[in-house]
């Protein structure tokens, strides 16, 4: 295995990282742990159904073989005081929607000196826990990089921490975690991005298939089981229509406080 450079800031974050999941009994299982390569640039295209994916993936990332991910996270993130010192000293990269391509530079950049760069495709939680459609941006990241997609699914990381769910601490003691690495995908500057677009999510969704039907834990009747196996999670439609709700109400009342006097 390379060594590589000592970065205090990122192993500090893992190492507390470790610990909270040790507190909680995290009961985690890795899956084609041979996919997480050990040199080179790599997309990790995510499924996103709860906020601490990315950390679960990063631990067991690190377990594996030490390898780190660089995440692309929104401005929204890098501006909060404490988390923008982290992220910064973890050398993930911000995303401002306002200036995409900046981030989008940086990040073929750091895949071509071989870092491995996790991004969510879906561009949010998915509050169906089922994988919606995805944005292209990883196939077109792998492909101007020239390095694989590997996809990676997260099945029980919801039950820990996720949107629109206030979750009891008690109920967070235990939680089998299954996290999935596929088969790397190849892709060129000559591929077909919508249709690498669609096979990945078909990939992403068959991966949380696998461990859903392998889960230690009954979901029917449950919030973080979805629909089609029987809990009570909503459907996309329903999902997409309570997001749609509520950034209509946010832009109301961002127009109000911009309305004001003095504002």
């Amino acid at each position: 295995m390379t060594r590589r450079p000592s970065e205090p800031i990122y192993s500090a974050a893992v190492a507390a990282g470790r610990t909270l999941f040790a507190a909680l009994r995290i009961r985690r299982r890795g899956f084609g742990l041979e996919n997480i390569p050990a040199e080179g640039g790599a997309v990790f295209a995510m499924t996103h159904f709860g906020y601490m994916d990315f950390a679960l993936v990063e631990w067991q990332t690190w377990l594996h073989n030490r390898r780190r991910v660089r995440f692309m996270a929104t401005k929204r993130a890098f501006d909060k005081p404490m988390v923008g010192f982290l992220l910064r000293g973890m050398k993930h990269i911000e995303v401002d929607m306002s200036a995409g391509a900046s981030a989008y530079a940086a990040a073929v950049e750091a895949l071509r000196r071989g870092e491995i760069i996790g991004v969510f495709p879906e561009a949010g939680v998915s509050a169906s826990f089922t994988v919606r459609d995805l944005k292209s941006g990883a196939v077109r990241l792998a492909a101007e990089a020239g390095v694989p997609i590997v996809p990676v699914a997260v099945w029980g990381g919801h039950r820990l921490m996720t949107k629109r769910q206030k979750i009891r601490l008690r109920d967070r003691f235990d939680v089998p975690v299954g996290i999935s690495f596929g088969s790397p995908i190849i892709v060129t500057p000559e591929s077909s991005v919508r249709d690498e677009t669609d096979a990945l999510r078909s990939i992403l969704q068959t991966l949380t298939d696998a461990l859903q039907s392998s889960y230690s834990v009954a979901g029917a009747g449950k919030w973080w089981q979805p629909r089609h196996l029987g809990g009570t999670a909503p459907t996309q439609e329903e999902a997409a229509a309570a997001d749609a709700e509520r950034d209509r109400r946010r832009a109301e009342a961002a127009a109000a406080a911009a309305a004001k006097p003095g504002v």
